[in-house]
C-alpha cells in the first residue's frame, strides 16, 4: 500500500482504540463499497484481532506490519497469553525483541537447550504452563533459573526425550520456587531421590499431577509422602519395587489416575491396587509384558474401575467408564463423551490425563516396536490413535498423528510400512482425520499430520484415499508453509504420493512441481530433510514424461543442479541426482537432456558424486551421466570433466558393490565409449578388466550394460587386443551362450565378431610397444572359441523349416515369418554409427561364413521396420552404397544359407524404408 492510506492510531482512555480521521481513506473506502467491494481497512477491531488470532506466529507478525492500526491491533494482549516457539529459532535476541508483548504471556510451548536458555529474556512474569522438548542438553542451572523467573508456574512438562542433564536438584529448586505447581511431567531423569520428592511434598500443596516417565531412578517410598496428588505416572520408569508401591500407594487418599504403562508390574501388584485404592479408577497397563503373560489374569471384577492393558477391550472398559455402559463399544467414546452433558467432575480430569498419557504411551510403543502387539495395532491401538487426535488438547493431537506416523512403519531406511496397520487407519476413518489436522492453521498439527500421511502414503491404496480426498492440493499447499517443519513433511508427502503413476499429473495440477522447486532455494542453505524430500519427489515425478517438461520449466534444472553442486547431505545429493538421471531421459528428452548438460557445473558435479563415499550417490550419479552421454555434447563434456577417469576408477570398485551401482557404471562407460576418442581414451585408464568383471556379474542388467560397453570397445584394434589378453573372450563367451539376456548374449557375439574380423590381428603385428600388452596369448585359439559361440548364437535364431520356405520362395510371408522368429525387439533401441555400419557391410565379404552371417544378422535387426533407429541405419547404408554388397552376399554360391537369407531381408528392409522416405 501507498503512506498516505496508513491510519495513525491513538489511545484514549484504558482500552479504547480511536482511528483518527483522513478523509482521502473515508472517500476510498465509501468508493470501495459503491462497487460492492469489502475493504481490509473498513473491519472492526474485534474482526482484525479474531483474524489474527487464527494465524500462525509468522503470518500474524507479517499482517500486524501492514498498517499501524493493524500493529497496535497485533499487540492486544489477548493475542499473547499462548506462544509456541517449536518451529522458530528462539534465543536470547528473539526473546527480548517479543518481550514487550509476552508481559500477559501464560502458556508456553518450545525445544531444545537454546530456546530454554533465552525463556527468561521473555520476561514473563505471569507464565503459568511451560512445554518442551528436545531437552536432552538442558541443564539443573537452566531449569532452576527459569523455575525462579517464573514463580507462578502451575504446569511443567519436559518430553517426551529424555532429560539427561537435569537431576533431583532442579526438582528441588522447581518445588522451593513454585508453590503453586499443579502438574510436573519430567521425561528421562536419571535419578529422582527422596528429597526431591518431598520437598515437591513440603512446598507445592497444589500439586495434583505427577508424571517421572522413563526414569532410571524413582524413590517410590517418597512418592507415598505426595498426598496431594490426583495423578501419577511412573510409565516406563525402571527399578521400581512393585511389592512395596502396591502396599503403600493404595493410601494416597486423593489418586484417581495411575499410569504403569511400559514397567515390570505383575498381575499380583495390580490386583491389590485395584483391590485396596479407595479413590483409583483408572489403571493404565499398557505394554507391561510380566502382566500380559498371566493370560488368566480379569479385572472385570473390580466395578467402577477401568484396567487398561493388552489383555482388555479397551474401548468397551471406556465406555463403562465414561457412560456407566459397558454394551458401547463406538471407538469415537472420547468425542461422544465431550459432546455429552456430564457433571462428573472427577472424569472433567479424569478425561485429559487418560488422553494425555494413551497418547505418551502409544507413541513411545510404536517408537521402540516390539513383538506381539500386532494385533494390539490393527485391533484398538490404530483405533485409540485415531480417536485421541480428536482430543481437545493439541499436544495430545500431535502426539497421536505422529504415533499414526511411527507405528505404521517397518524399516524407516527401506521406507517399508506395515499394510495391515495402515489399512485399518485408512477403514477407521483415518485419512479424512489427518487431513484435517493438516488443515489447521497450528503449525505443529500440520507438521505431524502431513507426517503421518506421508508414511502412511507409502501403502498404494492408502495413497489412494489420500488424494480421493483432496490430499495432493493439501500437501502442495503445506509445501508452501515458511515453517520448515511443515515444508518438510508436506514434501515428504508429495514424495511418497509421487511414487504411484496415477497421482504424478495431480501433484502437477495442483502446483506441487512448482512449490517443491521453490523449497529447495528456500531452504538451499539449511535442512537437509527438507531438500532429500522435494528432491526425491522431484525425481519421480521427472520419470513421467509431461512433469519432467513442467519440473524443467519451474526452474528444476537449475535447483537440482545446484544441490549436486553445493550440497554435502548424502540423501540429497543421491536424490539431487537420480532427478537429473530422470529429467536427460524424460519430458522432451533432447531439450531436457542438453539443458541439464549445458548448466553451469552440472556435469563436474555428478562426476564428482561418483567419487563419494555412499553407494546411492555414487550409483545415480553414474546413472545420471549415462542418460546425459546420450548428448553428442554431452558425451564430449564429460570426458572433458574428467568423467573417463572417474567411471573407469568406479567400474573398479565396485565388483561387489550392488547389481544396481554395477549397471549404471558399466552404462555409463557403455554411453561415453560411442565416441572413438573415449573409448580409446577408456581403454588406456585400464576401463577393459573392470567391463570384463562386471560381464560376469549374476544379474542380467549388468550383463547387458557390459557387453554393450565392450562391444563399443572392440571397435578400435588396440582395445580389441586389450581384451583377448584381459581373458575377456571367455568372459563374452560365457555372455553369448548363456547369459538370460538376448540383448546381452547378441552385443556379446557382435563384440566378439568385431575383435575377429581381421583387423585386431593387423594391429597385433604392426602395434607400438606402448599399445601392446605383455602378456601371451594364442589369437588362433581364441578366434575359433569366438567363432564357435557366435555360429551357436546365430543358429539359435534359425527355424530350418522358415529357412527352407524362404530358400524355395522368396514371397514376402516366408521372409516375414523368419524375420519374426530372428528379431530381437530390444536391438531396435541400438544406435550405430556410420563408420559400425560400414564394419558390418565390410564383414559380409570376409571369408569367414560365420562372420558373413552374424553380420546380415545384425543388419537385419537395426534395419527391422518399426525399429526405433531402423530409418537411420537405412539411409547409412544407401549412402553407403551397402544394397550391392547384399545383394553380392544374397547370391553368393559359398555363402551359407543363414547369411543369404538375411540379406535378402536387409535389402527388402531397405527398400521399405527408401519407399517410406520417399513418401
Amino acid at each position: 500500500m501507498s503512506r498516505r492510506v496508513r491510519r495513525k492510531v491513538a489511545r484514549k482512555g484504558k482500552g479504547n482504540v480511536v482511528l483518527s480521521s483522513f478523509p482521502e481513506i473515508q472517500d476510498e473506502v465509501l468508493d470501495l463499497e459503491r462497487q460492492g467491494i469489502v475493504d481490509w481497512r473498513s473491519l472492526p477491531n474485534d474482526t482484525v484481532i479474531q483474524l489474527l488470532s487464527c494465524l500462525s506466529y509468522r503470518d500474524r507478525a507479517s499482517l500486524s506490519s501492514t498498517c499501524r492500526t493493524w500493529r497496535f491491533l497485533g499487540s492486544s494482549p489477548c493475542l499473547w497469553t499462548s506462544l509456541d516457539l517449536r518451529a522458530h529459532r528462539f534465543d536470547a535476541n528473539m526473546a527480548s525483541s517479543l518481550a514487550p508483548r509476552c508481559v500477559h504471556l501464560q502458556k508456553l510451548r518450545f525445544r531444545g537447550a537454546e530456546s530454554a536458555d533465552a525463556i527468561i529474556h521473555l520476561r514473563a512474569r505471569n507464565l503459568r504452563e511451560l512445554s518442551g522438548d528436545y531437552c536432552r542438553k538442558i541443564t539443573d542451572a537452566t531449569l532452576a533459573v527459569i523455575a525462579a523467573r517464573h514463580e507462578l508456574l502451575e504446569s511443567l512438562q519436559l518430553g517426551p526425550d529424555f532429560c539427561e542433564r537435569i537431576s533431583s536438584d532442579a526438582i528441588k529448586a522447581i518445588a522451593h520456587c513454585c508453590p503453586g505447581l499443579n502438574k510436573l511431567r519430567l521425561s528421562g531423569i536419571r535419578d529422582v531421590n527422596a528429597d526431591a520428592i518431598n520437598a515437591l511434598a513440603k512446598h507445592c500443596p497444589k500439586l495434583t499431577d505427577i508424571g517421572f516417565i522413563d526414569c532410571l531412578n524413582v524413590d517410590d517410598l517418597a512418592l507415598g509422602n505426595v498426598l496431594s496428588v490426583r495423578f501419577l505416572s511412573v510409565a516406563g520408569t525402571s527399578n521400581m519395587k512393585w511389592g512395596v508401591v502396591s502396599h503403600l500407594w493404595h493410601k494416597l487418599p486423593h489418586l484417581i489416575g495411575l499410569d504403569v504403562s511400559r514397567t515390570d508390574i505383575g498381575p499380583s501388584a495390580v490386583t491389590r491396587l485395584l483391590s485396596l485404592s479407595q479413590n483409583l479408577r483408572v489403571l493404565i497397563a499398557l505394554n507391561c509384558p510380566i502382566l500380559e503373560e498371566d493370560t488368566s489374569f480379569s479385572a472385570s471384577k473390580y466395578k467402577n474401575k477401568l484396567l487398561i492393558s493388552l489383555l482388555t477391550d479397551v474401548f468397551k472398559g471406556l465406555a463403562s467408564l465414561l457412560f456407566n455402559n459397558n454394551t458401547k463399544k463406538g471407538k469415537n467414546v472420547f468425542l461422544d463423551w465431550r459432546t455429552s452433558k456430564n457433571n462428573d467432575k472427577d472424569l472433567n480430569e479424569i478425561i485429559p490425563w487418560l488422553e494425555w498419557m494413551l497418547s505418551h504411551t502409544l507413541l513411545r510403543s510404536a517408537e521402540s516396536p516390539q513383538q506381539g502387539l500386532d494385533n494390539f495395532w490393527v485391533e484398538q491401538g490404530g483405533a485409540l490413535l485415531l480417536s485421541l487426535m480428536q482430543s481437545s488438547q493439541e499436544d495430545v493431537q500431535e502426539r497421536a498423528a505422529t504415533g499414526l506416523a511411527t507405528f505404521v512403519v517397518i524399516d524407516d531406511e527401506n521406507a517399508s510400512i506395515d499394510c495391515g496397520r495402515a489399512e485399518a487407519v485408512m477403514r477407521d476413518g483415518g485419512i479424512r482425520l489427518l487431513l484435517g489436522l493438516a488443515k489447521s492453521w497450528r503449525e505443529g498439527l500440520q507438521s505431524e499430520a502431513a507426517k503421518a500421511i506421508a508414511n502412511l502414503s507409502v501403502n498404494a491404496n492408502v495413497a489412494k484415499a489420500v488424494a480421493e480426498e483432496g490430499g495432493i492440493q493439501i500437501l502442495a499447499g503445506l509445501a508452501r508453509s515458511m515453517n520448515k517443519l511443515v515444508a518438510e513433511e508436506a514434501a515428504g508427502g508429495l514424495w511418497n504420493l509421487s511414487v504411484g503413476e496415477e497421482h504424478k499429473a495431480a501433484i502437477a495440477e495442483a502446483g506441487g512441481i512448482q512449490a517443491l522447486v521453490d523449497l529447495i532455494f528456500k531452504w538451499s542453505s539449511s535442512g537437509d530433510g527438507v531438500l532429500e524430500r522435494a528432491a526425491g519427489a522431484l525425481a519421480n515425478l521427472a520419470a513421467d514424461d509431461k512433469c519432467s517438461t513442467e519440473v524443467a520449466l519451474a526452474g528444476g534444472v537449475h535447483a537440482l543442479v545446484m544441490l549436486a553442486r553445493n550440497c554435502k547431505f548424502e540423501g540429497v545429493q543421491e536424490q539431487a541426482a537420480r532427478a537429473l538421471a530422470n529429467l536427460a531421459a524424460h519430458g522432451d528428452s533432447n531439450s531436457n537432456n542438453a539443458a541439464v548438460g549445458q548448466e553451469a557445473g552440472a556435469l563436474e558435479a555428478l562426476v564428482q558424486l561418483t567419487r563419494s563415499l555412499h553407494e546411492g550417490v555414487r550409483q545415480e550419479a553414474a546413472g545420471a551421466l549415462w542418460n546425459l552421454s546420450f548428448d553428442d555434447r554431452n558425451r564430449e563434456a564429460i570426458a572433458a570433466a574428467g568423467g573417463v577417469q572417474a567411471l573407469v576408477a568406479l567400474a573398479q570398485s565396485c565388483s561387489n558393490a550392488s547389481p544396481g551401482l554395477q549397471e549404471r557404471a558399466a552404462g555409463a562407460l557403455w554411453g561415453l565409449s560411442v565416441s572413438e576418442a573415449n573409448s580409446i581414451a577408456i581403454g588406456r585408464e585400464g576401463g577393459v578388466a573392470p567391463l570384463i568383471a562386471l560381464a560376469r556379474s549374476e544379474a542380467e542388467d549388468v550383463h547387458e550394460t557390459a557387453a554393450g560397453a565392450l562391444w563399443n570397445l572392440a571397435f578400435n584394434p588396440g582395445n580389441a587386443l586389450r581384451i583377448v589378453e584381459e581373458g575377456g573372450v571367455s568372459a563374452l563367451v560365457d555372455l553369448c551362450s548363456s547369459s538370460v539376456s538376448k540383448m546381452a548374449r547378441f552385443m556379446a557375439a557382435l563384440a566378439l565378431a568385431y575383435m575377429f574380423d581381421g583387423r585386431m590381428d593387423e594391429f597385433a603385428l604392426v602395434g607400438t610397444a606402448s599399445e601392446s600388452i605383455s602378456k601371451s596369448v594364442s589369437l588362433d585359439g581364441a578366434r575359433r572359441m569366438a567363432l564357435k559361440h557366435i555360429e551357436a548364437f546365430v543358429f539359435m535364431f534359425t527355424d530350418p523349416q522358415a529357412f527352407a520356405a524362404a530358400a524355395a520362395s522368396s514371397a514376402p510371408a516366408a521372409l516375414a515369418q523368419v524375420t519374426e522368429g530372428s528379431r530381437i525387439q530390444e536391438a531396435g533401441h541400438l544406435r550405430c554409427s556410420g563408420a559400425e555400419i560400414g564394419r558390418f557391410v565390410t564383414m559380409l565379404r570376409n571369408p569367414s561364413s560365420i562372420l558373413k552371417a552374424c553380420a546380415a544378422f545384425a543388419l537385419l535387426q537395426f534395419t527391422i521396420p518399426g525399429g526405433r533407429h531402423a530409418t537411420h541405419h537405412a539411409s547409412l547404408m544407401q549412402n553407403a552404397g551397402a544394397a550391392r554388397v547384399l545383394r553380392g552376399a544374397a547370391a553368393a554360391a559359398t555363402a551359407p544359407l543363414e547369411a543369404k537369407i538375411f540379406a535378402r531381408i536387409v535389402l527388402r528392409n531397405l527398400e521399405y524404408h527408401q519407399i517410406d522416405h520417399a513418401v
